[in-house]
C-alpha cells in the first residue's frame, strides 16, 4: 500500500503526464472545476482572490494558472493590476489572455522580488519538491507581498474515495480495490501551513466547507474521468471503474434521490 501510493505520489507531481496529459488542454481541469456548480453553499473563489488582493498594486503572477478562471477574472475586476499567468502546460494557455509564459514553479523566470502578489491556487501539491517551489514564490515575491495558495482537505470528498474503491473491488471481483489517485494529498490543507510556515511568518486560513448533491450521475462520472492521466496508476481497468462507479451512484440517485459529497477545501493568504 505503502509503495503504491509513493507512486501515484510521484505520478501527480510528474511533469511530462502534467504538460503531455493531465493539463495538455482545460477539458479535465473543467471537469474537475464544473463540479462546484451543485454545491452548497457556493463559493466564488476567483471573487474571494480579487478580494484577497484590495489592498495590492502592481503585479500578480499566478503560477500554475492553468485554464485562466483566476487571470480571466482579474483582467476583468481588476485591470489596474499588471496580471501574469503561468503554467507548465503551453497547451493549457492557449485562451488565458496574455502575458503568459511556459514555465516550472521550481525555476521561475522572474527576478528577486519582482511581484506584488503570487497566487499559487490548486497546484502546490503538483510539484516535485514542495518546499523548494515555496521558497522560489517567496524569492519572486517583493517584501510585504502576498502568496495567495488554495488545496482541499484531506477529508474532501471522501464519499468519492468510497465509491472509487467499491467500483474497483467490483470490477476486479474483490470486497475493495485499490485507492483513486487523489491529487490535494501532497499538499492538503492539513498539511499547507506547515509547509508554507518555514518561509511565512503571518499565514491566514479561509477554510471553505459544503455539500455537493447531485441528482445525475453524470458530473460524478465527468469528475472520475477527468484522472484518465493517471489511468496507468490506479492499478484498475479505469474506464470500466469509471462506468461501474456510474451505475452505483445511479442507483443511490433513485433510492435516495440525491447522491452527496462533502466538500472541505480552503485558502491560505500569506505574508512575511
Amino acid at each position: 500500500m505503502t509503495s503504491n501510493i509513493a507512486q501515484q505520489d510521484a505520478a501527480v507531481a510528474d511533469k511530462a503526464i502534467l504538460a503531455n496529459s493531465a493539463y495538455a488542454d482545460g477539458r479535465h481541469l473543467a471537469a474537475r472545476q464544473s463540479l462546484y456548480q451543485w454545491q452548497r453553499p457556493r463559493y466564488d473563489l476567483p471573487g474571494i482572490v480579487v478580494e484577497e488582493l484590495a489592498g495590492t498594486s502592481g503585479t500578480v503572477i499566478d503560477i500554475g494558472c492553468g485554464n485562466g478562471t483566476y487571470v480571466n477574472r482579474l483582467h476583468r475586476d481588476r485591470p489596474d493590476l499588471q496580471v501574469v499567468g503561468v503554467d507548465i502546460s503551453a497547451g493549457i494557455l492557449a485562451d488565458v489572455p496574455k502575458p503568459v509564459l511556459v514555465a516550472d514553479a521550481q525555476a521561475l523566470p522572474f527576478g528577486d522580488g519582482s511581484a506584488d502578489a503570487v497566487l499559487a491556487l490548486h497546484m502546490l501539491y503538483h510539484v516535485g519538491d514542495i518546499e523548494a517551489t515555496i521558497k522560489e514564490l517567496a524569492r519572486v515575491l517583493r517584501p510585504g507581498g502576498v502568496l495567495i495558495a488554495s488545496t482541499n482537505s484531506d477529508t474532501d470528498k471522501q464519499e468519492l474515495d468510497r465509491l472509487w474503491a467499491r467500483a474497483a473491488g467490483d470490477v476486479l471481483g474483490v470486497p475493495e480495490g485499490p485507492g483513486r489517485v487523489t491529487l490535494s494529498s501532497r499538499f492538503s490543507l492539513e498539511k499547507a501551513s506547515g509547509y508554507l510556515g518555514a518561509v511565512f511568518e503571518d499565514i491566514r486560513v479561509r477554510e471553505l466547507p459544503g455539500v455537493i448533491e447531485v441528482t445525475d450521475p453524470a458530473p460524478v462520472v465527468a469528475h472520475l474521468a477527468s484522472y484518465e492521466a493517471w489511468a496507468d496508476r490506479s492499478g484498475v481497468p479505469f474506464h470500466e471503474t469509471v462506468g461501474r462507479a456510474a451505475e452505483i451512484v445511479a442507483a443511490v440517485i433513485a433510492t435516495e434521490g440525491v447522491f452527496e459529497i462533502n466538500g472541505l477545501g480552503g485558502i491560505l493568504i500569506c505574508r512575511r
